[in-house]
C-alpha cells in the first residue's frame, strides 16, 4: 500500500505536469511559426553571405534550422511552463527565454549531428563495435562542436528578435 503522503507527492507532480503540457493548438500553431522563423534566419544569414555554396545547399540548412525548430517549440514551451508555474511575468519572461533558446538549439544541433554521422558512416567500422562506439561519439561531439561554432551566428538577428517576441508573448500568456 502506497503511504499517503507519498501519493500525494505524487499526484501534486502529475497535476503540474498536466497544467503545464501546452494545448494540441498551441503546440501545433507555435511549432509551424517558430519553425518558419528560424528557418527565415538561416535563410536571411546564409544569403547575406557573398559566395556560401549553393542555393541548394542554403536551403537544406535553412530545413535543418526550420525542423528544429518544429521540434524544439513544444518541448520548450512545455519546459517554461513547468519552470514558471505559479510564478510572476519576469519568471515566465526568463523561464521561456532560456528553455526556447536552449531547447531550440540543442535540438537543431541534434538533427546537425545526426545528420553529420550519416554523411561519415560509410567510413566507420562494423556497428556496435568498440571502434564503432568511438567513431559516433567523436563524429557527434565534433558536429556539436562545428555546430556551436558556426551554427549559432545564423539565429542572430533575426532569431533572436523572434525569442524576445516569443518571451513577451508567453510572459503576457500567464498573467
Amino acid at each position: 500500500m502506497t503511504p499517503p503522503v507519498q501519493l500525494a507527492t505524487s499526484n501534486r507532480a502529475l497535476a503540474r505536469f498536466r497544467h503545464a503540457t501546452p494545448t494540441p493548438r498551441t503546440a501545433l500553431l507555435g511549432a509551424l511559426l517558430w519553425a518558419a522563423t528560424m528557418g527565415a534566419s538561416a535563410l536571411v544569414n546564409l544569403s547575406l553571405l557573398d559566395s556560401w555554396v549553393t542555393p541548394d545547399k542554403i536551403r537544406k540548412v535553412s530545413l535543418l534550422f526550420a525542423g528544429g525548430g518544429a521540434l524544439a517549440f513544444p518541448v520548450g514551451l512545455f519546459a517554461a511552463r513547468l519552470v514558471s508555474l505559479g510564478r510572476g511575468w519576469e519568471v515566465a519572461f526568463a523561464a521561456a527565454m532560456v528553455c526556447l533558446a536552449v531547447v531550440t538549439i540543442g535540438l537543431t544541433a541534434g538533427l546537425y549531428a545526426l545528420q553529420y554521422r550519416s554523411y561519415y558512416a560509410e567510413w566507420h567500422a562494423p556497428v556496435f563495435t568498440l571502434t564503432w562506439g568511438l567513431q559516433f561519439a567523436f563524429t557527434m561531439a565534433v558536429a556539436l562542436y562545428q555546430f556551436v561554432v558556426l551554427g549559432i551566428r545564423l539565429y542572430f538577428p533575426l532569431g533572436f528578435i523572434a525569442l524576445f517576441a516569443a518571451s513577451l508573448w508567453f510572459a503576457r500568456q500567464r498573467r
